[in-house]
Order: C-alpha cells, then structure tokens, then sequence
C-alpha cells in the first residue's frame, strides 16, 4: 500500500503540490489525472525518491520516503518500478541485454542460467518473445514501451509507476499498452499508479481515479464514481472519448 499525507513542493513561486492525500491499496490502479502542470509527475518523482518534497509523508507499505537515506530508497525502488514514457533503453544493447541489466546489478545472487530464464519469462508476459535480440531502434514506438515495462517488472516490485504510458501511440497500441497494464495487474498483483492524459487507457485500467488541482487532489473514487462526477474537467474528460 502506498499512503501519502500532505504533500508539498514548489519551485520558486511555483507549487504544484500543496497538500496532497491519496492512498493506492495492494494490487490495485488509481489512475491520476488533471491539467498540465498540476503535480501529476512530481507526485510519482516524490514516491520514488527522485524529488524530495518540501514537507509532508509517503509511505510504501511501513517505509517513510521524506527524508530516506540512500540505502533506504534503494530498499524503496525494489519495491516500486517506475516506467517512462520513453521505456529508457539503453540504445546500444539488445532486448535481452536491456533485460538483464537491472537484474545483474540489484540480483547478484542469480546464476546467468537463471537470468536468461527471466527474461524469456519477463518478454512473454508483455507479448514479445520474439524481440529477444532485437535493437531498440528496430522496435516500435508501442514496442518500446512494453519493454520498458518488462525491464521495470523484470526486478519483480510490488508497484509501478506509469508516467503517461500510452502518449504518442496510435487507438490499437494504446488499448494493448492498457490491457498490459490490466494484466499485471490481475495476473501479478501488482499495485499500480497510472499518470494519463487519455481517458480510453484511463477506462480500462483504473480501479480508482484521483483527479489534481490547485495542488491538492480534488477528487478521489472508484472510476463509476469520477464518471459521474460533478467537477467540469473529469466531465469533459469522459466525454473525450
């Protein structure tokens, strides 16, 4: 479970987060949307540890983000995978090689045997076996983001953070992009905290919607509940698709 109690950041005379609450149970998506600009990003850097806000609490499960030690949130990102909106691969190694990265560094104790055995497992759970000794630059923009996804879950974290998965890709690759998001989810119980301008993705991933503005999260419920909703942008919002 990840918990967040009155969260703040600014830069300068800029605050995007003014007093955010939000809680994510285990195994669920919350889907977090709003306006350009309004903290959604900063809101995922914070769980992480990649931005360290001005005050305020971040839990995952008992462990306080806010003022972690460097041993303490690396303890934190084997917990919480955080996938971006590129997929972040390296551009001169394989597929494979992508893959076994982060497990060569954070997975000391895996025979290469084992590590070639996970990332033939961790490839077909996002749909592309085949890609194994692929180049990133021959992978499609949707390809890219599903290894970016394997990459990330190769580590086997409890959460995931999805910084705008579907951005730039066409209607097909973005309902697959959301069904995988589904399917870790279903099949590997994984807690996830999905940022999105895209109401189609947003309807078939999200358990829970939270909905930011002014800093603070403005609206908080299960996704029946943000359909009906009576504030003006998740009206709007719904009414895209």
């Amino acid at each position: 479970m990840i918990r967040i109690t009155d969260l703040h950041k600014s830069f300068g005379a800029v605050a995007p987060a003014c007093g955010i609450n939000l809680t994510v149970k285990r195994s669920t998506t919350t889907t977090v949307v709003g306006r350009s600009g309004t903290g959604k990003s900063v809101l995922l850097k914070s769980i992480v540890g990649l931005i360290e806000p001005d005050r305020g609490s971040i839990l995952v499960d008992t462990i306080e983000v806010v003022g972690a030690k460097p041993k303490v949130l690396e303890e934190i990102r084997k917990k919480v995978g955080y996938v971006f909106q590129s997929g972040a691969l390296y551009d001169s190694m394989t597929v494979g090689e992508n893959l076994a990265f982060p497990l060569q560094r954070t997975k000391k104790e895996l025979s290469w045997s084992e590590i070639k055995d996970r990332v033939a497992h961790y490839l077909e759970q996002v749909g592309l076996p085949e890609k194994l000794n692929t180049m990133p630059s021959e992978l499609s923009g949707g390809q890219r983001k599903r290894i970016g996804v394997a990459r990330t879950i190769i580590t086997e974290p409890e959460c995931l953070l999805y910084d705008e998965p579907t951005t730039g890709l066409d209607p097909q690759t973005t309902r697959e992009i959301s069904e995988l998001i589904l399917h870790l989810r279903d099949n590997l119980k994984i807690t996830g905290i999905v940022v999105t301008h895209d109401p189609y993705c947003l309807k078939i991933v999200s358990d829970n919607v939270a909905y930011i503005e002014g800093g603070v999260i403005a609206f908080e419920g299960a996704l029946e509940e943000a359909k009906h909703s009576n504030h003006e942008f998740l009206q709007t919002f719904f009414s895209l698709d």
